[in-house]
């Protein structure tokens, strides 16, 4: 008597928050179409959800249920990607189902699924589904030889078929832009006969309304030449090899990155670049598409749903040679991997602040490694971090110390604004910006504050507009004459006499761009004033429209926020104004000091890019703060000294490791208890075994309410990276807080708030 086969059994990670994993067993009719890499429909309590194939297993004694379905006609990701996604889950302590989500494409998971056949007949006409993402399908028109006897049409229908005739193929799409309503023509064309027509995929292009001329290599100075050498060479070899490209702004850096990446597409490898703000894609973009004819795939959340799907399965079936995006774009399934690139290396965008708490940046230097690549990090003004460890030789250090069209730095001026703390302009930059004007210039303003006025106060009883959700005042915005949360969005109408006291004596203090961009106005009545921030820029191609003014020179003063300061080459802005630079000195983050640097070194290097000098007039309450002054002189190198002294001193990156704990609770009471009861249990399992971690907190967060939830924190500091892992893996395998009350651990924590 034959044996009966034993069933496959496979291990499934499932897009839950779990940390274990699972194993199922494969019926016999699905056992063909089960792979690594396929998303599976299985049976998990009294659903279904989706689950992700990790490989088969060897046989187990204990009774399994059998997966419902396959998802994938083939693998959504390889194995090199799932051993980048274990790591991923492990280092940040992450649930593996959920790192892969993270991963793959939105939309396209189904937490329940019924087997019926209404669900195609349900699908839009023109699409299919496909998991649970729709592919969009177009029509494609033929021209046949005419059959005998057939008489050639008229009129419009005469005029597609040579337009057919002409072109060999058109899409339905194309005739109608050309000719219009086109359906009956064609129908007629193919029951003639005259045309067939083929239905078949047609990607969503966020850049098909674009043309892109091609240009050429710039030449490179000799800086930019030994940087392009030491990157070339690496790639020869075969090995990773992370470098830091430290060059001034304006200095080339995307010309190197250009070159290097033209040498690695012409050894068949491919490239991978990341960009810390949708707001640069568009222009890196086109530079790309004019300097290279092979695939190139955008990768960011400015995308509707469907191109981004598109994006993704044009990397995924190997159509694209190199792609470009935000932080997710580190999980892009490209293979070959030649080069990564990571532009403004310092930005705290790569870091993701929930979910899964990953930094791209650091993801892109083990997927470097993992995958034998060059990795190059690149700014302006690098982390004090990356410019340790180029210093204890980790990373190759690339400088290119000067502008490349032969320009100076711009000339800069500090405004001590401690006796003037009611302007919004000090004379000398009021003075500065009509001249600018006069003299044909464009001007950037700078001010890292949206909306009109930061808080109400009444001058009666001291009540201040605080939102009821969250631990910070309301922000006045005046064309909309609303309160705000920026960050619940909770919204009231301005109020014409105090809520407190119903005194009528209230006043606005505090000022944001909105405020700003009223009073440029005010001031030069003839400027074309434009504003950017995240009020101005929603919707669709919201960024883009702005730097496009800027660039064409139809706008002559810029206001923004961060926005404005990363990146941007704008040749025509000849004067930067940063209206308060030391709005950042003050907030309880040990990183405060170099954000302020940062900002104010990023925003100095949007002057003078073009034929002529830049100006730049830096208010500030803090003149005499190391970050403000070297930021200003523009000496990086001896910011880094006094920063990195301070952050020895007191422990912290890089001559510590840090996690933070956050617990986030309905209930104040509740939530600080839950605090208190995860740091004994930390101090508890640090003495049992002996982990060499500092524990601080619990505490309040700075923000001690956000979106009507209380919060607490506590921070743990570790000379040895393992050690503070050990804890915490301990720890959260240990933990058990409330139902009520939400924890979240955060490896190498950006944002202290």
């Amino acid at each position: 008597m034959t044996e009966p086969t034993p069933p496959i059994i496979i291990e499934v990670a499932v897009a839950l928050p779990l940390d274990a994993t699972f194993h199922y067993a494969v019926p016999p009719d699905l056992a063909p179409r089960v792979a690594t890499g396929v998303r599976v429909l299985v049976p998990f309590g009294r659903r279904k959800v989706t689950g992700y194939v990790l490989g088969p297993v060897a046989a187990s004694s204990e009774e399994l249920k059998e997966i419902v379905d396959v998802l994938d006609p083939e693998p959504l990701f390889t194995a090199a990607e799932l051993e980048f996604f274990r790591w991923v889950a492990c280092y940040y302590l992450h649930p593996l189902g959920e790192v892969i989500k993270t991963a793959l494409p939105a939309g396209i998971n189904v937490a329940s699924r019924k087997r019926d056949a209404g669900t195609q007949a349900d699908a839009a006409k023109d699409e299919v589904l496909t998991g649970g993402r729709k592919v969009k399908t177009g029509r494609f028109y033929r021209p046949l030889a005419p059959p005998a006897g057939t008489q050639p049409p008229r009129g419009k229908g005469k005029e597609i078929l040579d337009l057919l005739r002409d072109a060999g193929e058109a899409s339905a799409e194309l005739i109608r832009s050309r000719f219009g309503g086109s359906a009956p023509q064609l129908t007629r064309l193919v029951e003639l006969g005259l045309a067939e027509m083929e239905e078949r995929e047609v990607y969503r292009d966020p850049f098909r309304e674009e043309v892109f001329e091609h240009d050429a290599p710039l030449p490179l100075n000799h800086a930019q030449a030994v940087a392009l050498a030491s990157l070339t060479e690496a790639m020869t070899g075969g090995k990773f090899a992370p470098f830091l490209l430290h060059g001034v702004t304006g200095s080339g850096k995307t010309e190197v990155y250009l070159q290097a990446i033209a040498y690695a597409v012409a050894r068949g490898r491919t490239a991978l670049v990341l960009v810390p703000e949708i707001a640069l894609t568009p222009q890196l973009v086109r530079r790309f598409k004019r300097r290279f004819s092979c695939g190139i795939a955008v990768l960011h959340s400015g995308l509707s749903d469907g191109e981004r799907f598109d994006e993704w399965r044009r990397i995924r079936r190997g159509e694209v040679t190199i792609a470009i995006g935000a932080r997710s774009a580190i999980f892009a399934p490209i293979e070959g991997l030649g080069m990564i690139v990571v532009d403004e290396e310092h930005e705290g965008s790569y870091k993701q602040s929930e979910g899964l708490r990953y930094n791209a940046r650091d993801l892109a230097l083990v997927r470097g490694k993992m995958e034998k690549a060059v990795v190059v990090l690149g700014s302006a003004t690098p982390l004090v971090t990356t410019w340790h460890a180029a210093q204890a030789g980790k990373l190759t250090l690339l400088t290119l110390p000067e502008r490349v069209r032969e320009l100076p730095m711009p000339r800069t001026e500090l405004i001590d604004m401690r006796h003037r703390k009611g302007d919004t302009f000090a004379p000398e930059l009021a003075a500065a910006l009509a001249e600018n004007l006069a003299a044909g210039g464009q001007t950037l303003l700078f001010l890292n504050r949206r909306g009109y006025a930061t808080y109400l106060i009444c001058q009666e009883c001291g009540f201040v507009l605080r939102c009821p959700n969250c631990a910070v005042t309301l922000t006045f915005h005046r064309n909309r004459q609303r309160h705000f949360c920026h960050y619940c969005d909770y919204a009231i109408p301005a109020p014409s006499v105090c809520p407190g006291c119903t005194s009528p004596d209230i006043g606005l203090l505090g000022r944001g761009t909105e405020r700003v961009e009223e009073e440029v106005r005010a001031l030069l009545p003839d400027a074309r004033v434009a504003r950017m921030d995240r009020d101005t820029t929603r919707g669709r191609g919201g960024h883009a429209r702005l730097l496009k003014g800027v660039e064409e020179g139809s706008l002559d003063i810029l206001i923004g926020t961060q926005m404005i300061a990363k990146g941007h080459d704008f040749p025509g802005v000849t004067l930067v104004g940063v209206v308060s630079a030391d709005a950042a000195l003050n907030l309880p983050d040990f990183r405060a000091a170099e954000r302020t640097f940062q900002l104010i070194a990023q925003v100095m290097g949007r002057a003078g890019r073009g034929d002529q000098p830049g100006r730049v007039l830096i208010q500030t309450l803090a003149p005499d703060h190391y970050a403000v002054s070297r930021a200003a002189a523009h000496e990086f190198e001896a910011f880094c000294r006094e920063e990195l002294a301070c952050r020895e001193e007191l422990g912290y990156p890089p001559f510590a490791h840090l996690a933070g704990i956050t617990l986030s609770g309905t209930a104040a009471a509740a939530t600080e208890s839950a605090a208190d009861a995860a740091a004994i249990l930390l101090q508890r399992l640090k003495r049992e075994h002996r982990h060499r971690v500092e524990i601080l907190g619990p505490a309040p967060a700075p923000l001690a309410k956000v979106r009507g939830r209380h919060r607490w924190q506590l921070l743990l500091k570790a000379a040895n990276r393992a050690d503070l892992h050990r804890l915490l893996a301990r720890f959260r395998a240990e933990v058990r807080p409330p139902a009520t009350v939400r924890l979240a651990i955060d490896v190498d924590p950006v944002d202290m708030l």
